[in-house]
């Protein structure tokens, strides 16, 4: 049945998908956006825009008013200090929170948080991101709440993962560290029919899931490479890069970016999730509640990603010389 869904983050690459979908499936959605922001409103007819930020409370109580539910995409992965993640990935969960116990009736909320949530000890964002989860449980008293934990979220229109991606198609992967990592992936095709799932569910109240594309022990960046050279009908050559030049690098960069006042990617606390051994994720408990099973698989999601409708051919050379390759 269709309803009134209230967005957060709906002009970045989860948040724009989710519109989409949101729209097409007749829902009537109702998006936040920062004015910096409006030139990057996805070109979505009927999306009722809101201007304002997550620390504007009226312009939040704005965004939820008449709701049926809310989807809370919102959030940073680049900062240099704890406030600058806290700031959004915190407080803007408090103030969002505090909007949508003022309605009556109260609409139901769902938070996309992140697997990183698992190890907050590992940086400021990923300790934010629990923060977030627990800013919910604890505020959210009248309110019926759910977290989405997803994993590494790709698609077309990605840009963190999609510059790896790029240079494996072009024929090197890069392996940071001991490159024994292993990570779950997802589509973000895939995430949005979760989130359509969550909608038409009534038993998730209180519940924490994590998503990911069913591919049961994850991946290695091996793994990836070798699809992208299934994909290209070329090797890949695999490149790595020592955990001390990566650690080196994100503290020059940390200490630059803390100088320069940017908010930066690449940081020490990044290195650490980059280095975890196990971002496995496992989907049973959604699957049990909603019905939701992911679709795309792996090398699916990256010929879309890669070389989507229209795009040119992507017969690459095959990389030269002796280097080790997949």
């Amino acid at each position: 049945m269709p309803q009134t869904i209230a967005l957060t983050g709906a002009t970045g690459f989860i948040g724009s998908a989710l519109a989409k979908h949101l729209a097409a499936s007749g829902h009537t959605v109702q998006a936040l956006v920062r004015p910096a922001s409006i030139h990057k409103r996805p070109d979505v007819p009927d999306i009722r825009w809101i201007q304002g930020d997550l620390g504007n409370l009226e312009s939040l109580q704005c965004l939820v008013r008449g709701a049926d539910a809310v989807v809370h995409c919102a959030g940073t992965v680049r900062g240099a200090t704890r406030a600058q993640f806290d700031r959004i990935n915190v407080d803007g969960v408090a103030q969002l929170v505090r909007a949508v116990e003022e309605q009556q009736p109260v609409p139901r909320l769902l938070l996309l948080s992140s697997v990183a949530a698992r190890q907050p000890h590992l940086s400021h964002y990923a300790a934010s991101k629990q923060r977030g989860e627990t800013v919910l449980a604890e505020k959210a008293i009248h309110t019926s709440w759910t977290i989405f934990r997803p994993c590494a979220v790709y698609g077309p229109g990605e840009r963190e993962l999609l510059p790896l991606f790029r240079w494996m198609a072009r024929g090197i992967a890069f392996l940071p560290g001991a490159g024994q990592a292993r990570f779950s992936m997802l589509h973000v095709q895939d995430l949005t029919e979760a989130v359509a799932r969550w909608l038409e569910s009534e038993n998730t109240s209180g519940r924490t899931y994590e998503l990911h594309d069913g591919h049961p022990d994850g991946y290695s960046q091996q793994d990836i490479a070798r699809t992208v050279a299934k994909l290209r009908s070329a090797r890949v050559v695999l490149i790595k890069i020592p955990a001390i030049f990566l650690k080196t690098l994100a503290t020059f960069n940390l200490v630059f970016a803390l100088t320069a006042r940017y908010a930066p990617m690449l940081t020490p606390g990044k290195v650490r999730e980059l280095s975890h051994v196990n971002w496995i994720c496992d989907n049973r408990s959604l699957n049990a509640d909603t019905g939701w099973t992911p679709r795309i698989s792996l090398e699916q999601g990256l010929e879309q990603t890669l070389w989507p409708k229209g795009a040119p051919s992507r017969q690459v050379p095959a990389a030269r010389g002796k280097r080790k390759g997949v």
